[in-house]
């Protein structure tokens, strides 16, 4: 039997396990990236880990989320990170420079790689051919060591591409009709490869809009074969010998196939406030809209941008609608420039950001009460753009400057008809990248050989080894599709903290219950409740830290994210799976003990505990677990537990009272 690509791929990295899936796997990482607000934290693990060089074939630090420095722990931040660098050896993207996956895609992702990173749209690369993967970051810290990645061995779905994109289509409709029928949870523990013919009439940022959306499903993460189109990629951006050619065997087996009939789809748009809210854009035509956004990770391209500029030239923005172009990469914003498309744009009214992550995740460019924003950005959760009951749509740029230009949402075809004289202006690649790489710094040209750490530079915390008891009051029971900006809201005044995890804690599921921090430490431990995809949405470890700083000993959640399940497991918290009846029955303020020795049952590979609420009730919760999980577990965390492995010395770290 012939392997898909990712199998491919997996198989020449595995270092343990078999490709099952299901089954956890081990694989080695050539490539790693950390971004500014996990990066941090990282670096700081790496340095607790005792470890002196990075050991990947390369790593790369991006400053991308905090680039406007309005504080001066910001600065601090990517002060630390540079000098982190320059000590262990990584690359490092100053603030400016633009977001980790475009700069990565522009200067380092290669087919046949792996890549690990920790941040949840890594799989952007898989758009070249690259095996990327989104991990909390102590998971990159061990990889940056030289250790291998865990992971489930996904099942691989077959997404066969045929026909080709037509008229007003884009590649950011193909993603929009991916999560129209499959839901948020709909990629959870699969890889979506895509294939078909339909899938060399696309571009490579055609390709990577879809890979890095492929988050949005809970995907594990998503690849192209490599063709034509990735060896004119790479040329384009001065690195054909990194070209490989890559396909899927032809008896390949699949888990599944998908067939997206490229030449069929129409605009699509993402309502009000979920990723997979979506509906033809026609469905929502009139709704007035008073913010424009294109930028992001998955839309904030030179090819992303360009579209936008045609349509706009020789026409204005409406008066009462704000459009904001944020390039993803200032080599985008260069080239843009050079061309004379940023004059286009500024003349016809859009004002420009700087190339970072910003509004994305409600740092700048927060929409005004009771407003419509439309914005080409990847996730549109409730309160993430800066401001509570927002009303966020995703789209494509040419939707998102059709509404700029009608200021009301409007499907560009319409638009086309009412105006008559504008055409879609489809997609377009410039001869040569051919931005200053002036803002991206090798190891080998490094200032710095020590780490610089302000006074907004905590400590790593760690936990105790698991004993025979977990449990307490259920401090607060939660909805389905908790995200991690539920449980660490990334807006301006409390991602300065990210570092120190003190003071990050004091806004731990703040978005949820403002006096939840204050009453998990009056508390001294207990438990969360929660309902389906507990977790979801970014990787920031910082979810799963914090809750553990306060201490929160496990949560019990009827499914869980595959990064935040993971980072549960990295910082010692036990997570349990319960029924639906259960989580029915319930209620906030209950005492909920596992009546089981937890301690034993965790190391003797048990999967069943039997948790006994308010001495009224019992119920059974499972625990899914590998045996490296469970050491993991019972170490108090792979912090300890990789220190452990190292050094054979099982010593214990502090708490939040010892501190």
């Amino acid at each position: 039997m012939g392997q898909t690509l990712t199998e491919k791929i997996l198989d020449d990295h595995l270092v343990e396990g078999e490709l099952t899936p299901g089954e956890e796997i081990g694989i080695d990482i050539d490539q790693t990236l950390t971004q500014d607000t996990t990066g941090t934290m990282v670096w700081l693990q790496f340095e607790a880990l005792g470890l002196e060089d990075v050991q990947t074939e390369l790593a790369a630090q991006y400053c991308d989320h905090q680039t406007y420095q309005f504080d001066f722990k910001n600065t601090d931040d990517h002060r630390f990170l540079r000098s982190a660098a320059g000590t262990f050896g990584a690359h490092f993207s100053r603030p400016g420079n633009g977001i980790c996956h475009n700069v990565h895609k522009e200067n380092f992702a290669a087919p046949g790689k792996t890549l690990l990173g920790s941040d949840s749209h890594t799989p952007t690369p898989g758009g070249l051919g690259q095996l990327a993967i989104g991990a909390g970051g102590l998971d990159i810290a061990v990889a940056m060591g030289g250790g291998p990645y865990y992971v489930e061995m996904p099942e691989v779905v077959n997404v066969r591409l045929e026909g080709e994109l037509e008229g007003w289509a884009s590649a950011k409709d193909v993603i929009l009709e991916m999560l129209r029928r499959l839901s948020v949870k709909g990629g959870v523990g699969k890889v979506f490869e895509y294939t078909g013919p339909g899938v060399e009439s696309l571009t490579v940022p055609e390709r990577t809009t879809i890979t890095n959306m492929g988050t949005e499903l809970g995907a594990t993460s998503s690849i192209f074969p490599t063709d034509e189109q990735t060896k004119d990629y790479l040329e384009r951006v001065g690195r054909p010998e990194d070209f490989e050619k890559l396909e899927p065997d032809a008896d390949a087996e699949y888990a599944d196939e998908i067939v997206v009939d490229l030449s069929e789809l129409e605009p699509l748009i993402a309502k009000p406030s979920m990723p997979d809210n979506v509906v033809p854009v026609r469905e929502v035509e009139g709704e007035r809209v008073e913010q424009v956004m294109i930028g992001s990770c998955t839309n904030g391209s030179y090819e992303d941008i360009l579209p936008g500029a045609k349509m706009l030239k020789g026409r204005e923005v409406a008066k009462h609608t704000e459009m904001i172009v944020a390039p993803a990469s200032k080599q985008s914003a260069e080239i843009l420039a050079r061309q004379g498309w940023t004059a286009e744009l500024m003349a016809a009214g859009v004002n420009f950001s700087e190339a970072t992550c910003g509004a994305c995740i409600g740092i700048g460019h927060v929409p005004a009460s009771d407003s419509v924003s439309l914005r080409t950005f990847n996730r549109n959760f409730e309160g993430r753009s800066g401001i509570e009951d927002d009303s966020v749509y995703l789209c494509s740029p040419e939707v998102a400057t059709a509404a700029a230009i009608k200021g009301e949402i409007v499907d560009p075809r319409d638009l086309a008809e009412e105006l008559g004289d504008l055409e879609s202006p489809g997609i377009e690649l410039p001869d040569e990248y051919d931005g200053s790489d002036a803002d991206l710094i090798d190891p080998n040209e490094s200032i710095d050989d020590e780490l610089i750490k302000g006074p907004n530079i905590g400590d790593v915390p760690l936990k105790d080894p698991l004993g025979d008891t977990v449990g307490g009051e259920s401090i607060l029971k939660m909805d389905d599709n908790i995200t991690t900006d539920h449980i660490i809201p990334a807006t301006a005044d409390i991602l300065m903290y990210r570092s120190n995890i003190e003071k990050l804690s004091e806004f731990t599921l703040s978005r949820v219950d403002d006096t939840f921090a204050d009453r998990a430490l009056e508390a001294d431990g207990g438990t969360l409740v929660a309902g389906e995809n507990y977790g979801q949405g970014s990787s920031r470890e910082h979810a799963a830290l914090c809750p553990m700083y306060l201490g929160i000993e496990a949560v019990f959640a009827q499914s869980f994210a595959r990064i935040h399940r993971a980072n549960l497991f990295n910082f010692g918290i036990v997570p349990l799976t319960i029924d639906d009846d259960t989580y029915e029955q319930i209620e906030q303020g209950d005492d909920i003990t596992v009546v089981d020795d937890v301690g034993a049952g965790v190391r003797n590979g048990e999967e069943q505990f039997t948790c006994r609420v308010n001495d009224d009730w019992e119920f059974t919760a499972q625990l899914h677990a590998s045996e490296r999980e469970r050491d993991i577990l019972a170490a108090g965390g792979k912090l300890s537990w990789t220190k452990e492995q190292a050094t054979g010395d099982s010593g214990s770290g502090a708490t939040p009272a010892d501190d």
